[in-house]
């Protein structure tokens, strides 16, 4: 709808309320109120039906099913519609206010900013639509695709800034910029962290770092705890222990940090310790402590089948039964790792669709570590501790059953130990 056509409607309102005899005060107030209930009615109208007219269109198109899901997700039909929304206002308030003419000078200014602002939602509603689906292409999945979407948010909300400091200052856009030369080194310098500060938030709000909320923690600070303020220069992390630190806004952006989110909206929290076995004590299993070992009632069928996939090898393969080193044997090294598992899949509070392990790591100065690397179901703090703590309480009192030890290093009593029976 252009501006004659506006021009026409409005001069046939004021045509209408004339032939019904009112003038002076009681026209204008009509001629305001009827004009300004007419247009938000259209409003709503033509933003309603734009957006159906995108909808069908895109529908129709046969587009992709991840191109449509974007396009819905991020709202971009509705952020379009708005744009024809502010058309409409731009170019029906200088009829509006045509007897208002005080009013009429801010009107134009509010409407000329809300077309900015219009236009800026819908570049950014498209951007992230146009991100997610290009991140959702194997094209572009190894691309730093949300890096160029955030430097073009940059701009675009630069620009916007400038656009609407040029229409309340009633100035050349291009007069802005060359004003932004000459006070940008004093600018810089007197507000330097809240520029930080303000970029910082820019970047944490277009990529998700941190919420309000959020378990963090950043070594660097000294902070552990949740997120419970996120202002322009200063992140405040309310700590475990209660107290309370101050972190940076853009050390988050500029330095590492961890965000335990992820972890908390899983299906589990890891698990990852191990147990030092004393080397020494690992060997063959005789047939003594396999007889032992045969009442664990989780071991009987497993002893009971590599028994006999041992026995089969070693005969097929004329192994000399006379050293255990001939052939295949078990170790209690193996079978107590074997425990563990099965040990941990009939734990109701572990997690076996996640990652579940139980395996050797380099062997060092400290023993042979044996890690459980799995996942708990209980994530919070109190209850993920206490699932821990019960897990590893019955590892270390099982060790010695399958005749292996904890390392552990010699403490003084050990070594008066050695002193009294080296004097013997």
């Amino acid at each position: 709808m252009n501006i004659p056509t506006f021009q026409y409607i409005f001069n046939e309102l004021r045509t209408w309320l004339v032939e019904k005899d009112l003038s002076g005060t009681e026209l204008i107030y009509s001629y305001f109120f009827i004009g300004l209930i007419g247009v938000t009615f259209f409003l709503f109208i033509t933003i309603f039906l734009t957006r159906q007219v995108f909808i069908f269109a895109v529908k129709s198109a046969k587009t992709k099913p991840n191109w449509q899901s974007a396009l819905f997700e991020f709202r971009v039909f509705r952020a379009f519609a708005l744009i024809f929304g502010a058309y409409i206002i731009y170019n029906a308030v200088p009829f509006i206010f045509i007897d208002f003419t005080n009013w009429l000078f801010y009107a134009l200014i509010i409407s000329k900013i809300y077309v900015v602002l219009a236009t800026m939602f819908a570049i950014n509603a498209f951007l992230n639509a146009l991100v997610s689906i290009m991140e959702s292409s194997r094209k572009y999945a190894d691309k730093p695709i949300r890096s160029y979407k955030q430097v073009a948010k940059i701009i675009i909300y630069i620009l916007g800034f400038v656009l609407i400091l040029s229409i309340i200052l009633d100035k050349d856009p291009l007069y802005i910029f060359g004003g932004f030369g000459a006070v940008t080194a004093v600018f810089i310098l007197v507000f330097r962290d809240p520029i930080l500060g303000f970029v910082a938030s820019v970047q944490m709000s277009a990529i998700d770092l941190v919420r309000v909320g959020d378990w963090i923690t950043v070594e660097k600070y000294g902070a552990d705890g949740e997120v419970t303020e996120i202002n322009l220069t200063t992140i405040k992390v309310r700590n475990w222990d209660k107290t309370v630190t101050i972190v940076p806004s853009y050390a988050i952006v500029s330095e590492s940090f961890k965000n335990w989110r992820a972890m908390e909206e899983s299906e589990g929290r890891r698990i990852k310790r191990h147990i030092n076995i004393k080397i020494s004590s690992i060997k063959f299993c005789d047939e003594e402590l396999i007889s032992r070992l045969q009442n664990i009632d989780f071991l009987k069928d497993y002893l009971k089948e590599t028994q006999l996939q041992i026995a089969k090898f070693n005969a097929e393969n004329a192994v000399n039964p006379n050293n255990l080193v001939n052939g295949k044997h078990m170790t209690n090294i193996g079978t107590f790792r074997v425990y563990a598992e099965k040990y941990l899949e009939s734990n109701p509070f572990i997690n076996t669709d996640l990652t579940f392990m139980v395996r050797q790591l380099q062997a060092t100065e400290n023993g042979l570590p044996i890690e459980i690397y799995v996942f708990s179901k209980e994530k919070g703090l109190r209850k993920f501790e206490e699932v821990a703590a019960d897990i590893f309480d019955h590892l270390l009192a099982a060790v010695p059953y399958f005749d292996l030890e904890i390392f552990q290093s010699p403490s003084g009593s050990d070594m008066r130990g050695f002193v009294g029976r080296g004097n013997d």
